[in-house]
């Protein structure tokens, strides 16, 4: 059942021992006289609906926890720490100064609880309506938009460590499946917490070593399909099929159906890198910059540098671009009320057609770096030096040839370039000039014609940067790891710290509480 708060103080109370102590404007300060208004009991009564058994820890209690852990990139086993052992932390939660603390599995039970109920970022949904109610926002008609990549908190697995931990995963899982691997999957014993031991410098053993394992594991797929299996199980089993098939294709001199594989030579999209994580992803930040995680997004307003909205999403794959993950920030943020247009800030990653068309359509105006475009020859003629007419369905270059926009949207110059005067500055190709034209072209490039103007790089320079200072607060200290695995118990995490990170912003800028009402001095 739901614990209750008391109402009176304790001998040696920490406010009363050592409250004068604690800084003021400072969290733990906030927390200390406002936690029950911010966290009332009523807020998580949901979460022990039948009324029954050991009364919790006051949800105030918890709740200022889960904050100040997510404040300061804790473990559970350091926040409890902190609160049995840091007067701020009693004073914030209002406990007794010899009070022991409580077992960190609590904070564990909290999160799950949470994670089961309809409103599972009720924390956050609580601190931006304080936001909401300081009228903060009132009046400022900018978002910007941008993402980093998190460590994940597992190791990255090889594909030989993969394939046999996925097969020792479904034999443990999965009941009948121990009889299968004893019967039909040789290439290692797999009750051998090791590696196998082969001569790996020996590339022969390692090919013998990876065909063996995919036939294993082949076959032990072949068997658990055809049983009865629970959800959680067939999503076992779809793991081994996806491990037994991303990093492999038929080897050399195979035709394909006679069974023998070897290490791919190319990287599988969306791969899975650990089976611990299966949502864990490479990712490539820069050309030469490889991290494994996940990626964080957030929509920030500029001049307050509120976090109004926020995404954790895998590290790569189509449902982690920026642009389409900037769209569903801005649909998602509860700070744009009604039909509030907005202008949206990013960097070029949220320049594609799709996310301009998105964000236009929204009724917003997108104030983000154009898409470089990159003329054939060096210093020529770009793209948006010819004319597309899509009225007429056609395209004109630079020296008056009119060519017609194919059904893929290519423009084909071909023996027009042949004995052009301009052909040296407009291409190098030998059969002649072709454009490539995104759907959205003529957005794309009404788009980069307003980014020249100098007001608009002006205001650009001037709000774009707040959010990379936003995502440098969200990682600081060692916010940048990861302490769970997947993706939802990380995007909760990710909810918590930013709503942490909010109330420090809003008690920077002059929070106060006066008239049972949330004001900014």
């Amino acid at each position: 059942m739901q614990g209750r708060p008391l109402d009176e103080r304790e001998l040696l109370d920490a406010e009363s021992v050592a409250g004068h102590l604690v800084e003021p404007g400072s969290v733990f300060r906030l927390l200390a006289d406002q936690r029950r208004v911010l966290f009332p009991t009523g807020m998580f009564e949901d979460l022990f609906p039948s009324g029954k058994g050991r009364p919790s820890i006051p949800v105030d209690i918890v709740a200022s926890v889960l904050v100040l852990q997510a404040l300061h990139g804790l473990s559970d086993r350091d926040a409890v720490a902190s609160v049995r052992t840091d007067l701020r932390w009693k004073v914030a939660t209002g406990l007794p100064v010899g009070h022991a603390g409580f077992d960190p599995s609590t904070l564990t039970y909290w999160r799950r609880r949470l994670a089961a109920s309809k409103s599972p970022h009720r924390i956050a949904d609580a601190v931006l309506k304080v936001v909401a109610e300081t009228g903060v926002l009132k009046g400022k008609n900018r978002r910007a938009l941008d993402s980093t990549i998190l460590d994940d908190a597992v190791a990255t697995q090889d594909t030989v460590t993969q394939l046999i931990a996925i097969i020792r995963k479904v034999r443990r899982e999965i009941p009948g499946a121990a009889a299968v691997v004893a019967a039909k999957c040789s290439a290692h014993d797999y009750d051998d917490p090791g590696k196998p031991r082969i001569a790996w410098d020996d590339s022969q053993a390692r090919a013998v070593l990876v065909d063996g394992l995919v036939r294993d594991a082949v076959a032990l797929l072949a068997e658990v399909t055809t049983l009865e299996l629970t959800a959680e199980q067939t999503e076992t089993v779809a793991l081994l099929a996806l491990i037994a098939g991303q990093d492999v294709e038929p080897a050399d001199d195979s035709d394909g159906t006679d069974g023998r594989w070897q290490i791919a030579r190319k990287v599988a999209k969306d791969r899975v890198i650990s089976i611990v994580d299966p949502d864990a992803r490479h990712a490539h930040k820069t050309v030469h910059r490889r991290q494994d995680g996940f990626k964080a997004h957030l929509a920030v307003e500029p001049e307050t540098g509120i976090v109004t909205a926020a995404e954790l999403t895998k590290a790569s794959g189509t449902d982690a671009a920026d642009g389409a993950t900037g769209v569903r920030l801005l649909a998602a943020d509860p700070t744009l009320t009604g039909e509030q247009p907005v202008d949206v800030l990013g960097d070029s990653a949220y320049g594609t057609g799709d996310a301009l068309k998105a964000i236009t359509d929204a009724g917003h105006t997108p104030m983000v770096k154009p898409w470089p475009t990159k003329p054939a020859v060096p210093g020529g003629f770009g793209i948006d030096d010819f004319t597309v007419d899509e009225t007429t369905g056609t395209a004109t270059c630079p020296n008056g040839v009119t060519r017609t926009i194919t059904k893929t949207r290519n423009v084909v110059f071909g023996t027009a370039c042949r004995d052009c005067p301009l052909r040296t500055q407009c291409t190098t190709a030998k059969h002649g000039r072709t454009l490539k034209l995104h759907e959205h072209h003529g957005l794309q490039r009404e788009h980069r014609q307003r980014a020249k103007d100098p007001a608009w790089q002006a205001d650009y320079r001037q709000h774009r940067p707040m959010v990379e200072r936003s995502i440098a607060w969200l990682v600081t200290g060692r916010n940048r790891k990861l302490r769970y695995r997947g993706i939802a118990k990380n995007h909760a995490w990710l909810q918590t710290r930013t709503a942490a990170l909010n109330l420090r912003r809003l008690l920077n800028l002059g929070l106060t509480r006066t008239d049972r009402t949330w004001a900014i001095a």
